[in-house]
């Protein structure tokens, strides 16, 4: 045997006694890594797939709640949308809450609806379904004549940055028109109006309670400003200045007189 093939086969083993000092310190370390990879990829799957067979069964509860509220039983309608709301996963709990929200306002039970918004206001973390929530609110007591109970729900939505601003804002004007407050009505009316970002049906929907507004009384402000500018004095009509230069004043006795 040669000295070089000699030395290699010393640091062959010298590397093999390394390699396997290093398994025997991090060996461990590498396979627990491993069998957490594996463990946290089935957790995710198990956790996936349990979350869209939730979903899929709440999905399948609420259609069925909805198809029994499309009937004359309001108390089965109830009792279905209440399941989905307790039992139910994702998004459906909130959309059954509304919608027993909105059975309550169908079988005439007013002041229970409200609560019912108003619960599902005080509850919801996703910030536009509360602002909707406390809409629906607003709508359902405009009928009340209470103005107060309505500004208290929709006052604070009416900003340049909330997407329901002009629903609270029709909100609170049918609320002053059903109280007599016709001139309130219409500023509210006419802010919808201004709005750049108010769609087509909705200005022109709001058109039709501006023309009936004025039909009952309400200031019409473009009529204020034309009559204003009819009853103004025109330039012509004003009276013209005398910018002739005065005629000399007559002498008097004591000037007319000669001197000495």
């Amino acid at each position: 045997m040669t000295n070089d093939n000699f030395i290699r086969e010393i640091d062959d083993e010298l590397r093999s006694d390394r390699m396997r000092a290093l398994w025997r310190q991090f060996g461990p370390y590498v396979i627990g890594a491993a069998v957490g990879v594996v463990l946290l990829v089935a957790v995710n799957e198990g956790w996936t797939w349990w979350q869209n067979s939730n979903a899929a069964r709440s999905s399948d509860q609420f259609y069925s709640a909805l198809e029994i509220v499309d009937g004359t039983d309001i108390a089965a309608a109830q009792a279905a949308l209440e399941k989905v709301a307790a039992e139910g996963s994702g998004g459906y709990p909130t959309l059954a809450r509304f919608r027993q929200a909105a059975l309550l306002l169908k079988d005439g039970k007013t002041a229970e609806a409200v609560a019912a918004y108003d619960a599902l206001a005080a509850k919801e973390t996703n910030v536009h379904l509360r602002d909707l929530a406390l809409v629906m609110a607003g709508l359902v007591l405009v009928d009340g004549g209470d103005v107060a109970q309505v500004e208290q729900r929709v006052g604070g939505l009416d900003t340049a940055d909330n997407p329901l601003r002009n629903a609270a804002r029709e909100a609170l004007g049918l609320a002053k028109y059903a109280v007599g407050d016709i001139d309130g009505a219409r500023v509210a009316f006419e802010a919808i109006i201004a709005d750049p970002l108010v769609s087509q049906d909705t200005r022109s929907k709001l058109q039709l309670y501006l023309q009936q507004l004025v039909a009952e009384g309400a200031v019409d402000p473009k009529a204020d400003a034309s009559a204003f500018v009819e009853e103004a004095p025109s330039v012509g009509d004003a009276p013209a200045l005398d910018t002739a230069e005065p005629a000399p004043a007559e002498p008097t006795p004591a000037e007319a007189a000669p001197s000495n």
